[in-house]
C-alpha cells in the first residue's frame, strides 16, 4: 500500500510503498476513505509524543470500510462503513469497565502507538469495543472529522464542560477542534466568544455560531477582552489550541466558579505548563482535561448530526491527496489553516 512515512522527527515525510497491515485477532483492517490532517499529527511528527517510534506513519482520525477481520471479532464484517475514536480502548481494564474508554489504561492510538491512517489501509485494535458505524447518509470526509476533533470537542463542551443554555463559553483557538466546540456550544444554547489570531478562522467561527470574536493578534490581553465581552467572564472556557498563552488566557477569562477545559496538547521542554493557580483558588475555578470520547457515547452526537442540529460537514474546508499530505503536515507549524483538511488516500 501507499503511505506517508517519516524516518526522523521534524524532517520531511514521503509517500512510498509499505507492506499492507494484517488484523490482530481482536482487530480489523480498514480501507481508509478519508483521514483528517490534525495538529496532533504535527506534534507526533515533531517528536512530542513518546509513543511514536521510527519509521512512522501518522494519522489518527479516519473513516473507511472494513477490509479484513480478526478471528475473535464478532461485531464487524468486511464492507462495513466505520469510524473510530482516536483512543482505541482495550475493553477490559478498570477504566473501560467504568465506561471511561477514552482514558483506557492499555489504550492504543493509530498514528501514535502504531502506524496510522495516512495510508490506504490501517489496522485498528479491539474492534468490538471501538468501531462506530457510519450512517449511510454521512460522507466519509465528515465521518473522519468526528473521530478526533469533533468528538473531542463534543465531550469537552457537553460531557466535561457541562455547558448550559444561556452561558458564556470562550473558545481559545479556532482550528478544527475549536470550530467544532464553537458549533456545539452554540447549538446547546450558549453564547460563544471565539478567540484566534486568524481572521479567516474567526470568520468561520462566526459562521459556526460565535456571538463575539476576539482577534488575539490585535488584542494585548485576550482574557480581559473576554471578561469585558461577557460582563465579568465566561462560565466555561476551552483552550482548543494548546499553548501556555492560550491556557493562561482561558483560565484568566473565567468568572467566579467557572470551568476551564484543556483540550489542546501542551508540550514543552520541561514537560510542564504554568497555570494561574492563584486565580483558580481565589475564584474556585474548575480545571478539567478532556481526552477524546468513548465509542459507546457517540450515539447522541450522531443523532444531532443526523438531525442537522450539528453540521460537521461545514467545517471541512479542504480535501487533498495523499501525495500532498507531507507538505501539508509540515506547513502546520506556521500556517495551520482554517477549518478541517481531509486526505483522501485513494485519490
Amino acid at each position: 500500500m501507499r503511505a506517508v512515512v517519516f524516518e526522523r522527527f521534524g524532517e520531511p515525510a514521503e509517500v512510498r510503498e509499505v507492506p499492507d497491515p494484517e488484523p490482530a485477532e481482536h482487530g480489523v483492517v480498514v480501507r481508509v476513505e478519508a483521514t483528517g490532517l490534525c495538529r496532533s499529527d504535527w506534534h507526533g511528527w515533531q517528536g512530542h509524543d513518546p509513543d511514536v517510534t521510527l519509521p512512522h506513519v501518522p494519522g489518527h482520525e479516519l473513516a473507511g470500510v472494513v477490509q479484513a477481520v480478526g478471528a475473535r471479532v464478532t461485531g464487524s464484517r468486511p464492507g462495513d462503513r466505520v469510524t473510530v475514536p482516536f483512543v482505541c480502548a482495550c475493553g477490559s481494564c478498570g477504566a473501560c469497565a467504568a465506561g471511561d474508554q477514552q482514558v483506557c489504561e492499555r489504550q492504543t492510538q493509530p498514528g501514535f502507538t502504531h502506524w496510522g491512517s495516512f495510508a490506504q489501509y490501517v489496522a485498528l485494535d479491539h474492534a468490538d469495543v471501538n468501531l462506530v458505524a457510519v450512517p449511510d447518509g454521512l460522507s466519509f470526509a465528515t465521518a473522519a472529522s468526528l473521530g478526533c476533533r469533533f468528538a473531542t470537542a463534543f465531550r469537552a463542551v457537553v460531557q466535561q464542560g457541562r455547558v448550559a443554555a444561556g452561558e458564556w463559553v470562550a473558545v481559545h483557538g479556532c482550528g478544527g477542534v475549536g470550530l467544532s466546540a464553537v458549533m456545539i456550544a452554540a447549538a446547546s444554547g450558549a453564547r460563544v466568544v471565539a478567540v484566534d489570531v486568524s481572521p479567516a478562522a474567526l470568520d468561520l467561527a462566526r459562521k459556526s455560531g460565535a456571538a463575539e470574536c476576539v482577534d488575539a493578534a490585535r488584542t494585548s490581553d485576550t482574557a480581559e477582552a473576554v471578561r469585558e465581552l461577557t460582563g465579568g467572564g465566561a462560565q466555561l472556557s476551552l483552550d482548543a489550541l494548546g499553548s501556555p498563552a492560550t491556557c493562561a488566557a482561558s483560565v484568566n477569562g473565567l468568572r467566579r466558579r467557572g470551568r476551564h477545559v484543556q483540550v489542546g496538547l501542551l508540550p514543552s521542554p520541561t514537560g510542564t505548563t504554568p497555570v494561574p493557580m492563584a486565580r483558580a483558588v481565589a475564584l474556585e475555578l474548575e480545571l478539567l482535561g478532556s481526552h477524546g470520547m468513548a465509542a459507546h457515547t457517540y450515539p447522541p452526537m450522531l443523532e444531532l448530526v443526523r438531525a442537522g442540529v450539528l453540521r460537521p460537514d461545514l467545517l471541512v474546508t479542504s480535501a487533498i491527496t495523499l501525495d500532498a499530505a507531507p507538505a501539508a503536515l509540515a506547513a502546520m507549524e506556521t500556517a495551520p489553516g482554517a477549518g478541517v483538511t481531509v486526505i483522501a488516500p485513494w485519490s
